[in-house]
C-alpha cells in the first residue's frame, strides 16, 4: 500500500511539471510553487488540459454558429405538426440536419480552408492571423442571417460603442444575436408548417362530431390523411428547398 501511494505521488508530481530531481528530494515547506507553475513542463501540461477541454465544446460551438440550429428546429416542429411522435427518429433528423449543414456551410469552410488553414499549415501566417482570417467568413455568414434588431439588443446590453462596420462587431455579441435570429426564423417556418395540418385536424374533428363519434380520437383518424397529404405534395423536397433558400 505504501509502495502504491509513493508511486502515485511520484506520477502526480511528474504530471504537474516537477523534474525527477525535485521528486526525489524530500518534501519541505520551502517548495517554491511559483517556480513549478512557471516551468515549461507545467505550462505544456496545462495547455494540453485546456485544449482537451475546449475540444469537447467544439460540437456545441459548431451547432451554435452554423445553419444546424434552424434546420433541426424546423424538422422537430414538422414532426410535431404531423403528429407522428418519434417518426422519423431523432437520429435520422439529426443526421439529415448535419448533412444539410455541411451542404449549406461548405462555401464558408472552403473559404476558411483556402485563406486560413492551408497558409497556416504551410507556415505562411501565424496562428493568431489564421484564426482572424478563418473567423471572417463565418462572421460574415452569421451577419447575413442576423436581424439588426437582435444585434442592436446585445450591443446595447454589452455597453460597448456602436460598431461602425460589420467587422467591428465582437463575437460575444454576434453569436447570441445570430442564435436568437435563427430561433425566430425557425419558429416562423414552423408556424407555416402547422397551418395545413391543423386544418386537417379541424375538418376531421368536425366530421366525427357530426357523426356522433365522440369516443373516437380525431388525432388517430387525421394522422393517415396528414401523412397522405405530406407524401402527395412531396413534403420533404419542399421543406428542404425552402430551408436552403432561406439562407442568404
Amino acid at each position: 500500500m505504501r509502495k502504491f501511494a509513493r508511486n502515485f505521488i511520484f506520477v502526480f508530481i511528474i504530471a504537474s511539471g516537477v523534474t525527477a530531481a525535485q521528486a526525489a528530494a524530500p518534501l519541505s515547506p520551502t517548495i517554491n510553487f511559483k517556480d513549478i507553475m512557471a516551468s515549461p513542463q507545467f505550462s505544456n501540461s496545462i495547455q494540453l488540459l485546456l485544449s482537451l477541454s475546449l475540444i469537447s465544446l467544439i460540437p456545441f460551438f459548431l451547432m451554435s454558429v452554423t445553419s444546424f440550429l434552424r434546420i433541426i428546429i424546423v424538422f422537430a416542429l414538422l414532426r410535431t405538426a404531423i403528429g407522428t411522435q418519434q417518426v422519423p427518429p431523432n437520429t435520422v433528423l439529426i443526421g439529415l440536419a448535419l448533412f444539410m449543414t455541411v451542404f449549406v456551410m461548405s462555401p464558408v469552410w472552403q473559404d476558411v480552408n483556402k485563406n486560413a488553414f492551408t497558409p497556416y499549415n504551410e507556415g505562411k501566417i501565424s496562428q493568431a492571423k489564421a484564426f482572424e482570417v478563418g473567423m471572417k467568413p463565418l462572421s460574415e455568414f452569421m451577419l447575413r442571417q442576423t436581424r439588426e434588431k437582435d444585434l442592436a439588443l446585445f450591443v446595447q446590453f454589452s455597453k460597448i460603442q456602436p460598431p461602425k462596420t460589420a467587422a467591428d462587431v465582437p463575437y460575444y455579441v454576434l453569436i447570441p444575436a445570430f442564435m436568437i435570429s435563427e430561433l425566430k426564423t425557425a419558429f416562423q417556418i414552423g408556424f407555416l408548417l402547422f397551418i395545413p395540418f391543423i386544418i386537417i385536424d379541424l375538418v376531421v374533428a368536425n366530421i366525427l362530431l357530426s357523426l356522433g363519434m365522440f369516443m373516437l380520437s380525431p388525432v388517430m383518424v387525421s394522422l393517415p390523411f396528414k401523412i397522405l397529404l405530406f407524401v402527395l405534395v412531396d413534403g420533404w423536397n419542399l421543406i428542404t428547398r425552402g430551408l436552403l433558400m432561406s439562407f442568404k
